[in-house]
């Protein structure tokens, strides 16, 4: 097997605003596994907030050597050995992840969601997200966003009454809402959230800092909406820490190093009577057709990423009237653009 990888820089439509960072391009790294004339790709989307960066993953990669296996069908043993090579580096070990199950699918000639035994009629419609700007470039967002259903809205920051009141101006379409750690106190996050629920808000995502999962638990006990964890899940061994604090849980493969690891939180999650949904960084649609293999079996789905950049140089799976549109495409389903224009 040979392993090659190459930076992609991401260009995002608007400037993209959370509660703790702001960007205009996003860097994102393609890797492809190739072996007996097929090639798998898998993306890593590197985010601060989990100490990594395009460097960090480059860094990674350049350590991985695949020589010792000689069929990527031993994907277990592959990515065991990825997961021990060093601490942490999940959207590096989750590139690789992703190019196998590519390759698996592509070596098959089958789409991964039919590989696993999945309906792809049973996707659920994504939520378009609305990052913290300006309240005229947010009504102009929200403007911008018609085709889609659910809008998903990052809060955070001192203003988040008037975000809300200017989306609601103009729409009454379903908002979520993510906080990305932003309500630091338990009584602002009861606050914050007894309002938004008289704003008709459908679930409130990571109010509160992770590491005060005690809060959130008491905030937990004194809201009516759901709250989904995103911060405080990374991988699979975080799910016994939530409950009580977290009614569901935001899957990312980046977080979690990728599908192999999702699919257990899944199951997992399903087990504990937690509500599922499957998040994304800022990728393109390499990393999310990937995620979206798994939409059949969960509850929601934020896999907007590749909506909100202007060069993905890839085309993979579609979204119509904010339903996720799984192709027949073997692995991932993910084409080249340039190789449609050719």
């Amino acid at each position: 097997m040979r392993l090659k990888f190459h930076p992609i820089d991401l260009r995002l439509r608007h400037t993209f605003t959370i509660s703790r960072s702001s960007k205009d391009t996003e860097q994102s790294v393609i890797v492809e596994i190739e072996h007996d004339g097929i090639i798998g790709i898998g993306e890593a989307a590197p985010s601060e907030r989990y100490g990594e960066s395009r460097d960090s993953v480059v860094a990674f990669l350049k350590k991985v050597d695949l020589s010792e296996f000689n069929d990527p069908f031993q994907i277990v043993d592959i990515l065991d050995r990825i997961k021990i090579l060093a601490k942490g580096n999940t959207s590096a070990k989750a590139a690789i992840d992703i190019a196998l199950h590519d390759w698996l699918g592509k070596k098959v000639g089958l789409p991964l969601w039919k590989l696993w035994g999945l309906n792809k009629e049973k996707t659920p419609l994504t939520s378009f997200t609305i990052g913290i700007d300006s309240l005229n470039v947010i009504e102009q967002k929200v403007k911008e966003a018609e085709p889609y259903r659910i809008l998903k809205v990052k809060v955070g920051v001192p203003n988040d009454q008037e975000i809300i009141k200017t989306i609601r101006k103009v729409t009454d379409k379903t908002i979520r809402v993510d906080a990305n750690e932003g309500w630091k106190s338990r009584e602002l996050a009861r606050d914050k959230i007894l309002w938004l629920e008289e704003q008709g808000v459908e679930f409130i995502e990571q109010p509160m800092p992770a590491s005060d999962l005690e809060g959130t638990a008491w905030v937990r006990e004194r809201v009516h909406i759901p709250i989904i964890a995103d911060e405080n899940v990374i991988q699979l061994s975080d799910l016994p820490n939530l409950q009580g604090a977290f009614d569901g849980i935001n899957i990312k493969l980046m977080k979690c190093t990728g599908l192999r690891e999702a699919m257990r939180m899944i199951h997992t999650a399903k087990a504990m009577h937690m509500k599922i949904m499957l998040g994304c960084m800022i990728e393109s649609s390499v990393g999310i057709s990937a995620a979206a293999q798994l939409a059949p079996v969960v509850d929601y789905a934020d896999l907007d990423g590749n909506l909100l950049i202007s060069n993905d140089p890839y085309l993979g799976v579609d979204v119509q009237d904010s339903k996720l549109i799984l192709n027949d495409l073997s692995g991932l389903g993910v084409v080249r653009r340039k190789e449609i224009n050719s």
